[in-house]
């Protein structure tokens, strides 16, 4: 017990630049650290963690460069990937809406939804957006700010889920996308999506019918996770929970997915989208915005926000305001014990920036359904700490040469 008492408290009052940047760099990283970190290696696998970390390296024309590490990265492991399938989404409706070229046609033009098949719900307005009407843009802004359900929903409808897989995976990303969120449907259900109208001043400049994906998507094997699961929230079935038939997005996929969105011009072409300047400048400030800074819909007036609301790397669920020089450009994600975070943070005034994407399973019972994930005890934590030691890490670390970041500071709806 002396000799880990002394091992942990000269891993606190050591440099961690110290520490050798090698394949093994993140797990001796948290090593120095174990009073946060010693469970999370004990049990990595039970707890199905995986982390990808990038450093970011500028050369004097500011021209970035990427190393990366990783930490017991599988793949080919399923996770639940809950809200992270929603970023791509955004992009593909932007990509689409550019692609299609329609006078009139643009991301703030109205969408409407007609139901035209099982399942399916309509959609007239939207009371949240400052018209009172919904709109691309407007869903996209929901996601990003708060990650909207309903908002993912309208933006599957319009893609379709045989374009949105095969698009996709063109691109690189070997994902499934097989059904709309909190919404419990068969899979000959979202297999149909609903028509859509956009509607310029009360006239229809485009409309899309209803789109069927006519090839069943599969994975290569069954997938069960757990003991036992409810049903109908009072029966429990004592068999493992069955995830075949829900969305899969590898964190190799979301990382690289990220780093083609913030790095379009330093990445692979293959990887990139159809999106003109402005889309970019508009994804970059939602994916950073604030609910606080949100008037429309309006998060800064509803206690239920808070600033470090789905900022799960360095701040958990704190309450208290994140400092105006940091930002965090992110797509998190949190259903059946699942937390997921994929993000780039920037501290614009110690001129540091660097990615993290990381996933933990705190289902510990291993029961689905029950509602008894240890989110707060457990998942919280370890993405705070994780974003902690990351960024603590970054402010020590020799850079050459300091960041330009100016490409990353946005103008927001509102002023804190």
């Amino acid at each position: 017990m002396r000799v880990l008492f002394v091992f942990i408290l000269l891993g606190l009052v050591s440099c961690t630049k110290s520490v050798q940047e090698d394949e093994r760099f993140l797990e001796n990283l948290m090593k120095t650290r174990l009073e946060k970190f010693g469970s999370i290696l004990q049990h990595k696998d039970s707890l199905e963690i995986q982390i990808i970390y990038t450093q970011i390296n500028r050369d004097e024309n500011n021209v970035p460069s990427f190393k990366q590490f990783r930490f017991n990265v599988d793949s080919l492991r399923y996770f639940y990937p809950a809200s992270t399938v929603k970023l791509p989404l955004c992009i593909l409706a932007l990509d689409k809406i550019n692609t299609l070229n329609v006078p009139e046609l643009d991301k703030y033009t109205v969408m409407l939804h007609d139901s035209v098949y099982s399942g399916q719900l309509s959609v007239a307005n939207d009371t949240t957006s400052q018209t009172g009407m919904p709109s691309v843009a407007h869903y996209i802004k929901k996601i990003l700010v708060t990650s909207d359900n309903d908002a993912y929903n309208r933006l599957y409808e319009f893609l379709g889920q045989q374009s949105a897989n095969k698009i996709l995976n063109d691109h690189g990303y070997k994902v499934r996308l097989l059904h709309r969120l909190e919404r419990f449907l068969k899979p000959d259900q979202n297999r149909h999506t609903e028509a859509v109208r956009f509607l310029k001043d009360g006239k229809v400049v485009y409309e899309q019918p209803m789109l069927f994906n006519v090839d069943s998507i599969k994975p290569p094997s069954r997938i069960y996770r757990g003991k036992g699961y409810y049903k109908n929230d009072t029966l429990l079935v004592k068999q493992p929970f069955e995830f075949t038939y829900k969305n899969f997005y590898s964190l190799t996929d979301q990382h690289a997915f990220l780093k083609t969105l913030l790095f379009p011009e330093h990445s692979d072409p293959k990887g990139a989208f159809n999106l003109t300047a402005e889309d970019y400048t508009f994804i970059y400030q939602y994916m950073s915005q604030l609910p606080t800074e949100t008037s429309y819909p309006p998060y800064s007036s509803d206690t239920a926000y808070f600033d470090a609301y789905c900022k799960f790397l360095l701040y958990g669920q704190e309450r208290n305001p994140i400092p105006r020089t940091i930002r965090i450009f992110n797509k998190v994600g949190d259903a059946y014990g699942y937390l997921i975070d994929n993000a780039y943070i920037v501290d614009f005034e110690s001129k540091v920036e660097f990615m993290i994407a990381a996933v933990i399973n705190v289902n510990t019972d291993g029961i689905y359904n029950d509602g008894v994930y240890a989110y707060d005890s457990l998942g919280f934590p370890f993405f705070k700490n994780l974003g902690r030691l990351i960024y603590d890490y970054e402010l020590k670390r020799d850079r050459k040469h300091k960041p330009d970041l100016s490409k990353f500071v946005m103008s927001y709806d509102r002023t804190r």
